[in-house]
């Protein structure tokens, strides 16, 4: 039901059979004037009548995987968006800015029959990472104002302007993250200075990062540390490791929105692999947030980013191996039911040190089914 999608100037002939559908993107709302449309070309005029640089997207159904966008809309600019939109559901939204999680978010329906993708193979997979980068440069951009939430929150000691703790914030705000984090560990010391755990760092390192702030706002027994009891973190420490985690959440963005950042068709394939190998790795084992036991909030987030990074290759691969393809969607659905017989990022999830061994079990015999035909992803992908 998905597709592949590409930006065009206002004066493309290719663009020309497609009836346009209006976009105003103003400072408070994403106004779209159809909310339905038949499978095919479609085309998105979006006009910017607010006073700050925009962007527009059309995202797929689960309201992660972006089909297409249109950036750097400048106050007063129209740009189009042209898109070879499958049948299925997808959602609208603008984001004033270029930050955070937009505005306007709405249902956008396509109907009518399935339409072949446009472009050879080698069009596709080159669209297919433009559109993977626009999905990691969300992402890091909701993860910038959401970090900073977090942190105004735990430095003041204070509830955020919606009313939640630092605490609250703490696994939901790391979801942005968790689903694009082996982008992250692309960039060489980002990762270990962003999302190390106290055990991964060596003993001649800092310890920064969310974790660190973690371990503050669930302070552990003596018990649980060593033998030795906490001791909180002074005001003066909150600001600094607030600060350095807000600083180093920029330079990740400043990363992924550089003008030459770009991911091969292997990367998309091997960062959906990646991600299941940290549920394997962390999340099953109760490792990942020792002192939160927040894991089922890390292991949702890491199995979407996997499942939007296949599904941005998914059409490719079918015309190579359907099998696998048909496997994968299964194991993808059947993984998210067990999950989600915990909760979800929206209501919260059952703390991972409530769960017993045979639900443990349960999670891991899933994610175990899922990563061994995942791990096929990649040569069939390249092949």
């Amino acid at each position: 039901m998905f597709a592949l999608a590409g930006c065009v100037p206002n004066n493309a002939s290719t663009t020309d059979a497609a009836a346009a559908i209006t976009v105003d993107s103003s400072a408070t709302d994403c106004t779209v004037s159809a909310g339905t449309a038949t499978s095919g070309t479609l085309k998105f005029s979006v006009t910017n009548s607010g006073d700050q640089v925009t962007e527009f997207y059309l995202l797929a159904e689960d309201g992660l995987r972006i089909v297409g966008e249109v950036e750097n809309v400048g106050p007063g600019i129209s740009r189009d968006l042209v898109v070879q939109a499958q049948p299925g559901d997808y959602f609208t939204v603008c984001k004033p800015g270029m930050v955070g999680d937009g505005i306007g978010r709405s249902s956008f329906t396509v109907t009518g029959d399935k339409v072949q993708l446009a472009g050879d193979v080698q069009e596709q997979v080159d669209q297919a990472a433009v559109n993977y980068v626009a999905y990691v440069k969300d992402q890091v951009g909701q993860l910038v104002t959401g970090t900073q939430a977090f942190v105004d929150a735990f430095v003041s000691d204070t509830p955020s302007p919606d009313g939640k703790t630092a605490a609250e914030l703490y696994a939901t705000t790391r979801a942005n993250y968790e689903r694009i984090e082996p982008v992250a560990e692309s960039f060489g010391d980002l990762d270990p200075a962003i999302d190390f755990r106290e055990a991964d760092v060596p003993a001649e390192d800092e310890w920064t990062g969310w974790h660190r702030i973690e371990k503050d706002l669930f302070p552990p027994t003596a018990d649980e540390n060593g033998g030795t009891e906490y001791v909180p973190l002074t005001a003066e420490e909150r600001t600094y490791y607030a600060d350095k985690l807000v600083s180093d959440t920029q330079l990740l963005y400043d990363a992924v929105n550089d003008p030459d950042y770009t991911v091969s068709i292997d990367a998309i394939a091997n960062g959906a692999i990646g991600l299941l190998e940290e549920v394997a790795s962390g999340k099953i084992t109760g490792e990942e947030e020792i002192w939160s036991h927040t894991d089922l909030w890390d292991f949702q987030a890491n199995l979407e980013g996997a499942k939007v990074a296949y599904e941005g290759v998914r059409d490719i691969v079918e015309t190579k191996d359907p099998d696998l393809v048909k496997t994968l969607d299964e194991r993808f659905a059947s993984l998210q039911d067990t999950l989600a017989e915990y909760g979800s990022l929206n209501s919260g999830f059952t703390y991972y040190d409530e769960l017993t061994t045979d639900q443990v079990k349960q999670l891991a015999d899933g994610v175990n089914a899922l990563s061994e035909p995942l791990s096929q992803l990649t040569a069939t992908l390249v092949g």
